[in-house]
């Protein structure tokens, strides 16, 4: 009885594991040079995987042998393979990729390409005249791998416009702003005033409330 309760449990706790457990994915990119094809991973999650990938198809050659992981590092693309194009031949190709989180000491790490993607929701940063803050929100965002949009308000007239639209019945008038203006998903803040606030923002599960 206590045996069959102990398996009963195990059961249960290795199911519960595997069905949390993050599946992730990757796209893949190819480029051609001379009479090789290059297949890239293209890593667009916030964590490192480890990366196989095997082909199957005409018109190339590759080399043999059992596909080992690739480690492909967060927010970058790295090259898992080249084929040989035959003479005369279009290559015709599928693959399947074996993808994993659980990273291996044994992995072969290439050389990484670092790329941009797009955050949860996308960020546009209005930037007034004499603005105060804006380098210190916007240098430590370029190091980060998101995506976003930047407008100087006094360059874009149809910037201009669209703000002065939607500050018409404000209690701050556009021309008082000294401040960066953050849209995160569409949705105006002022309050945000630094780095850390506005990421904090961008990482709530809930949806952003939009400033009054």
């Amino acid at each position: 009885m206590l045996k069959n309760l102990f398996y009963c449990l195990l059961t249960c706790l290795l199911t519960t594991g595997i069905s949390f457990a993050q599946e992730y994915t990757v796209d893949i990119e190819e480029r051609k040079q001379a009479n090789r094809l290059f297949l890239d991973a293209v890593n667009k999650n916030l964590v490192d995987l480890d990366v196989s990938i095997k082909v199957e198809g005409t018109g190339f050659r590759q080399r043999k042998g059992i596909p080992r992981k690739i480690r492909v590092p967060a927010t970058s693309k790295v090259n898992l393979i080249s084929l040989v194009i035959e003479r005369g031949k279009q290559p015709v190709y599928t693959y399947t990729l074996d993808v994993s989180d659980s990273l291996s000491r044994r992995v072969i790490k290439r050389e990484f390409e670092k790329i941009k993607i797009e955050p949860r929701v996308p960020i546009t940063i209005y930037i007034p005249d004499n603005c105060t803050n804006c380098d210190s929100i916007m240098n430590p965002l370029n190091e980060t791998p998101y995506m976003y949009k930047a407008y100087r308000i006094s360059e874009d007239e149809n910037v201009r416009a669209q703000l002065e639209r939607a500050f018409k019945n404000s209690s701050r008038p556009l021309e008082t702003i000294d401040t960066a203006i953050i849209t995160l998903g569409g949705s105006m803040y002022l309050y945000l005033t630094t780095f850390d606030e506005m990421m904090a923002k961008l990482n709530e599960d809930e949806e952003p409330v939009k400033e009054e």
